[in-house]
């Protein structure tokens, strides 16, 4: 059953209390016919409602524990521990009970200052650094550097040798 209609009944129960009329009036207000009125405050807690709310009155219970400092990985792991808990309690189920009350962890996560390396090409040394030809158009050597420059190094710049 929906939380608004059973805040709705309620009140209809307490404002009807009494008067003629007045309860086929707010029923006709809010859209529900007398039948699910009745039944609605009839109606009793599932074993799923049950555990639901155990669920989100534990999670509260940790949350203020922990000064609004723990997120849902660490509720779970309380929760776990909990003896009130009988219950497995899933990342999951934190999450959403976490959201239906409006918790988060006023806790920042650390952001880490990395820079992409840039990759490099290295090619065998095949010469073995021994330059000397008979001819000339023999062997070329070359190497390349790329540099970069500007604020925030945006601009680059490829230096070339060749011998």
């Amino acid at each position: 059953m929906n939380k608004q209609h059973r805040l709705a009944y309620v009140a209809i129960k307490e404002v009807s209390q009494g008067k003629r009329g007045a309860l086929t009036k707010l029923l006709a207000v809010i859209g529900v016919s007398r039948q699910a009125y009745y039944k609605g405050l009839k109606r009793e807690e599932t074993a799923w409602e049950a555990r639901d709310r155990q669920l989100k009155e534990q999670t509260q219970y940790w949350f203020d524990f922990h000064h609004q400092g723990i997120g849902a990985g660490n509720l779970v792991v309380n929760l776990e521990h909990d003896e009130l808990i009988t219950f497995r309690v899933t990342r999951k189920m934190v999450r959403r009970v976490m959201r239906e009350l409006g918790l988060r962890c006023q806790i920042r996560v650390k952001k880490h200052n990395r820079q992409k390396a840039s990759e490099q090409y290295v090619q065998d040394n095949i010469l073995n650094q021994n330059f000397e030809t008979d001819a000339p158009n023999k062997v070329w050597l070359s190497d390349s550097t790329e540099l970069s420059f500007g604020p925030n190094g945006e601009y680059k710049i490829r230096l070339s040798g060749v011998l």
